[in-house]
């Protein structure tokens, strides 16, 4: 569901119960005056619409001139009621004007729940074997200082393959074999991310993410953050040769296995990779 729908749907709630309570607390003299007033407008609309309508293919030069007339009275009608129709278009407007200051509608490129255009050679291996994610390392490895340096808010982490999406996790698991076969045991630092982390990661500044709630593809599951395993320990800076020689390895790789992958950005993520729905 669009993150749009459920704003849009309490706005509509709000209006509806704002309208109905200003309704009721109006006195008894009010509403019959109102509703009185909106009687003999719309059985007078309705008598004239008939009437332009009657009159409009024959008489155009006359139709206008009535309309005219019409608005006039419409308006003179309406002015002694101006402060309560006032009131009514603040109520009407005042969700929609809520909705355009403090909501956050986004809209993540290209993700698209239609069928993939998948090329021979991945999908050959997507529909092969499906691979099982690594154990688990110990929880001790990601909060050394280290870690913490490079990291931000590691520890905290989801690194539960199972709640990646599984098209996006076999070719991220893809990506981990063929890394392998050149000496690199990679890592999982993050996979899924709530909302609520994703906010607060953004609240940290531009220097750890720029993306606010639903603006990530890992709330979707469809994005990973992954560094290295060498001796006992996590290579998470790029500023190590061997790391930096590794990160265009899985860079490479991820591309070539339809992933999108962070270190071609402006602020480079070496670790990221992402699927973007309608990519191959």
């Amino acid at each position: 569901m669009n993150t749009a729908t459920p704003l849009l749907l309490l706005a509509f709630t709000y209006m509806i119960t704002i309208a109905a309570t200003g309704w009721h607390v109006l006195d008894r003299k009010r509403r019959t005056s109102i509703r009185a007033w909106l009687r003999d407008h719309a059985t007078y609309s309705g008598v004239w619409l008939g009437y332009q309508i009657r009159r409009f293919t024959n008489l155009p030069r006359a139709a206008w001139r009535t309309t005219v007339a019409a608005s006039d009275t419409a308006v003179t009608g309406m002015r002694p009621h101006r402060r309560m129709l006032g009131l009514c278009m603040v109520l009407v407007l005042a969700p929609a004007g809520l909705l355009l200051i403090f909501a956050n509608f986004t809209h993540l490129h290209s993700y698209d729940d239609a069928t993939l255009h998948r090329d021979p050679v991945v999908a050959s291996l997507l529909d092969g074997e499906q691979l099982v994610p690594p154990a688990a390392l110990p929880p001790a490895v990601f909060i050394t200082p280290e870690a913490g340096a490079d990291r931000t808010e590691l520890a905290t982490a989801s690194r539960e393959w199972m709640l990646l999406d599984p098209d996006f996790r076999q070719r991220l698991l893809l990506v981990f074999r063929a890394l392998e076969r050149h000496g690199y045991r990679m890592v999982l630092l993050e996979g899924y991310r709530s909302p609520e982390r994703q906010q607060m990661l953004a609240q940290l500044g531009p220097h750890v993410t720029n993306a606010k709630a639903f603006q990530s593809y890992h709330q979707f599951g469809l994005a990973a953050d992954s560094a290295f395993y060498r001796s006992g320990r996590l290579v998470i800076s790029e500023k190590d040769p061997w790391a930096m020689e590794g990160y265009r390895l899985y860079g490479e790789y991820a591309e070539s296995f339809g992933l999108v992958w962070g270190g071609r950005w402006q602020m480079r993520d070496f670790g990221h990779v992402e699927l973007r729905r309608g990519r191959s």
